[in-house]
């Protein structure tokens, strides 16, 4: 039985994974106003469109960041989460589900955002052909984080090591930020 339960949950994982990382690129490139243009963002905004589109009616935009899309992430993530308790144990309450999906949001954006600077690195040293819709799309994902750094950081010998930091601070944010939330939030969920 519990190798039903752990292959349940990996194919959890992996459904819910997809859907929320193309909802969180979609708030991603519309913060950074990405190139509308772009055919990975064409994909992103079609295949995202039919849930947002009346999501956004209830709940409008703050500035150039898109809540309901957020909010949308969100309500995924405490969907999985309420899926894998489920299945492999008891569910906590509601309050401390909804801080658990809050962490989990915070920390798969910032593990995106992980991923999106590796690849960034990667296809710097590799010398990328820019014609390619997904580089673009990575730089400009990553500009933002990684200018204020660069503009802060002297570059000695031509070398950029904002990557670097920015790095180190997504690893210290997930152990300073996301672990101690996941754990207040399954400590509210079983106090109840």
């Amino acid at each position: 039985m519990p190798y039903l339960a752990n292959a349940a949950q990996i194919l959890i994982e992996f459904v819910f994974g997809i859907v929320v990382g193309l909802v969180v690129l979609r708030v991603l490139l519309q913060l950074v106003r990405a190139n509308f243009h772009n055919p990975i963002c064409q994909f992103l905004y079609k295949a995202t469109n039919p849930v947002l589109m009346p999501l956004r009616r209830i709940i409008p935009a703050w500035r150039r960041l898109d809540v309901a899309g957020v909010v949308l992430a969100w309500l995924l993530l405490l969907l999985k989460r309420v899926l894998i308790f489920a299945v492999l144990g008891p569910l906590p309450s509601a309050g401390g589900l909804a801080l658990i999906a809050f962490a989990d949001l915070i920390g798969f954006t910032l593990m995106m955002l992980l991923v999106l600077i590796i690849a960034r690195v990667i296809l710097s040293f590799a010398g990328s052909d820019s014609r390619h819709p997904v580089v673009p799309l990575i730089h400009q994902l990553t500009e933002p984080v990684l200018r204020p750094v660069r503009t802060r950081m002297p570059a000695p010998g031509g070398l950029d090591f904002s990557p670097m930091i920015v790095l180190l601070s997504i690893a210290l944010l997930q152990a300073l930020l996301v672990a101690p939330l996941l754990d207040l939030g399954v400590r509210l969920g079983m106090a109840s």
